[in-house]
């Protein structure tokens, strides 16, 4: 098959353009590096990758989506914390209008698309864990953008035949995680002998899922989700960010030096998904114990300086 993946210089792009491969799939990949963080990660990221650098946003998106079996849309403007004020901006054109173009060109080649979306849509859930029929009520910029980037692949393949999945990621972990977020910032303070800057008392807990898991997850929705449906995919393992750093420390052998800080603006308590769906549609469930998965991420830290 040949599949197109957008962000594919990103975290979780990065890993699947390589699975793809790895299983004998043609795959073009699609990122515009944007400066959300430091280009030379990203082009770490993609380096396996045969990667076209181009701006969604603007681009002719038909010659793109040529000859494509299907498309994974993970491109986006990442981050909650910094999509207040100003930066909405940013995460209105790369989140909704470049969603809106890809889902626009998919319907008209008549191609499947897998979207990237995320648990942020469900804001300080009603309940836990998280099945997809809450009903979402996000609590920052971001998550909103993410919303609505969902709410549009039911318009649009309501309106112009879209087929499309939908994909809501839990917090996911592991290599290449982007320096912004919590575990990769912590191991590299810890590997550097520096301060690691913790948001909040440390009782926050997430459903931390590893990035293979998530990749497996994003295949099988290619080709067993169904038209129209929205799955979690979450970590097996909820821990509170005290906990994950107690972990680290077991794993690394070192003390991380932690400031404390007020909890950002946006970031919610807890998520626990309910990936019942997922496992009864995709045949999917998370294998990678939280332990196992950072030493993983911290093999990696080490590996790159």
């Amino acid at each position: 098959m040949r599949y197109v993946v957008t962000g594919a210089a990103g975290f979780i792009g990065s890993h699947l353009g390589e699975a793809l491969q790895d299983g004998g799939h043609d795959v073009l990949g699609v990122d515009s590096f944007t400066d959300y963080y430091e280009r030379s990660r990203k082009e770490r990221n993609a380096a396996a990758l045969d990667l076209l650098e181009v701006d969604l946003s603007e681009a002719a998106l038909e010659p793109i989506l040529a000859g494509a079996d299907g498309v994974f849309h993970l491109a986006g403007q990442p981050g909650v914390r910094a999509s207040w004020g100003e930066s909405f901006q940013q995460y209105l054109d790369r989140n909704v209008r470049v969603t809106q173009r890809v889902f626009e060109a998919a319907a008209n080649a008549g191609i499947r698309v897998v979207f990237a979306s995320s648990s942020s849509v469900y804001g300080d859930a009603e309940t836990y864990p998280t099945p997809e029929d809450v009903v979402p009520q996000p609590i920052s910029p971001y998550g909103i953008t993410k919303l609505a980037c969902e709410q549009l692949a039911v318009a649009i393949g309501r309106a112009h035949g879209l087929e499309a999945v939908v994909l809501r990621y839990f917090t996911v972990y592991g290599p290449r995680q982007r320096p912004d977020m919590a575990f990769t910032a912590m191991l590299e303070a810890l590997a550097r002998g520096e301060r690691f800057r913790l948001f909040g008392d440390g009782s926050a807990a997430r459903s931390f899922t590893y990035v293979g898991d998530a990749v497996t997850a994003t295949i099988a929705a290619m080709s067993l989700g169904r038209r129209g449906e929205t799955y979690n995919i979450g970590g097996g393992d909820e821990a509170t960010m005290n906990e994950a750093i107690a972990l680290v420390a077991e794993i690394s052998g070192r003390t991380l030096d932690v400031e404390r800080l007020e909890a950002a603006v946006g970031d919610v308590k807890r998520t626990k998904a309910d990936v019942s769906k997922a496992a009864a549609q995709l045949g999917w469930a998370p294998g990678t114990p939280l332990r196992e998965g950072l030493a993983a991420q911290w093999e990696w830290v080490n590996g790159n300086g």
